[in-house]
Order: C-alpha cells, then sequence, then structure tokens
C-alpha cells in the first residue's frame, strides 16, 4: 500500500515540475496523479478493484426554510487579491489548529510565517499531518473552523506574502 507521506511527496513533486501525470503501478496497486492546473489524485485502487475518486458537490440534508437570521448571506473570507496567498489542503481530513485541545494554536491572524512554519494539523486515516505554510508572510485570515472537515484543495488560510 503507498504510504501517505509518499504520495504527499510525489504529489509535491509533480506540482514543481512540468510533469502533467504521473501513474505508477506496485504489486496490484496503481496510482494516477493529475495535474491540470493544480495537482489532484484522480484514481488510486488495487486490482481488480476499480474505484474512481471524483469530487462531489458537498450533499445538503433536507432542511426546513431558514430564519431570517440564517437566510443573511454567509460572512465572505477578506476581499480577496491577487497578492495574497492561499495555503490549501493537501488531502481530505479534519484541520486542527493546535496539537491538542489545551494547546495554544500554531498561528492566529497577524502572525508572521515562513516556509517551515507549521500552520496546522490534518488529521487523515488517524495519521496527524503537520502543514507547513511553504510561503514567507503574515496570516491575514483562517478560513475553517477548529475540528472541521476539508477537502483537497480547500483554502485553509490567506498570508499576505512578503
Amino acid at each position: 500500500m503507498f504510504k501517505l507521506s509518499e504520495i504527499k511527496e510525489l504529489i509535491k513533486l509533480v506540482d514543481q515540475t512540468s510533469v502533467h501525470e504521473l501513474e505508477i503501478e506496485n504489486e496490484g496497486e496503481r496510482l494516477l496523479i493529475r495535474k491540470p492546473g493544480k495537482t489532484e489524485v484522480v484514481n488510486m485502487h488495487t486490482a481488480p478493484v476499480v474505484p474512481t475518486y471524483t469530487p462531489a458537490a458537498p450533499q445538503q440534508a433536507p432542511q426546513a426554510a431558514p430564519t431570517a437570521a440564517e437566510a443573511a448571506p454567509a460572512p465572505q473570507p477578506a476581499a480577496k487579491s491577487d497578492n495574497l496567498h492561499q495555503i490549501v489542503s493537501p488531502m481530505v481530513g479534519t484541520f486542527y489548529q493546535a496539537s491538542s485541545p489545551d494547546a495554544a494554536p500554531y498561528v492566529n491572524v497577524g502572525d508572521r510565517v515562513n516556509e517551515k512554519t507549521v500552520v496546522c494539523i490534518l488529521e487523515a486515516m488517524k495519521l496527524m499531518n503537520e502543514l507547513e505554510a511553504e510561503v514567507r508572510g503574515e496570516i491575514v485570515e483562517i478560513l475553517v473552523d477548529n475540528g472541521q472537515l476539508v477537502e483537497f484543495g480547500q483554502p485553509l488560510f490567506l498570508v499576505k506574502p512578503e
């Protein structure tokens, strides 16, 4: 089975090169990484099962009509500007701002970060994965809540690069 750390490293390598597609088969397992603008894991399965990963729109359960307060538009992230960098989730998982419930958050709005600053933890398949900023700058906005499920490629932080 492919290790999560190996998959993450392969995604980074594909993203940093002109390669648009990488397919690896190993002992009946297949991993396909395709880059149509952004790198995404498209298809991973073990022979003979052939599931295909296609990001689907989130489904909402039927709900009663919203009250006036609920009908108000949701707050929008800080004004999106071409000069802000998005730190995005490299995987599907649960977002945690700190290493434990009683610990201080890794970063807060206004904090300065560099390429190696850990900004959060993403829990995926019972593994805790530290996410580094990979950019030097100031945290402008945290776009998700602690404990929230996040999708691959979902923006987590806005950073004003230096």
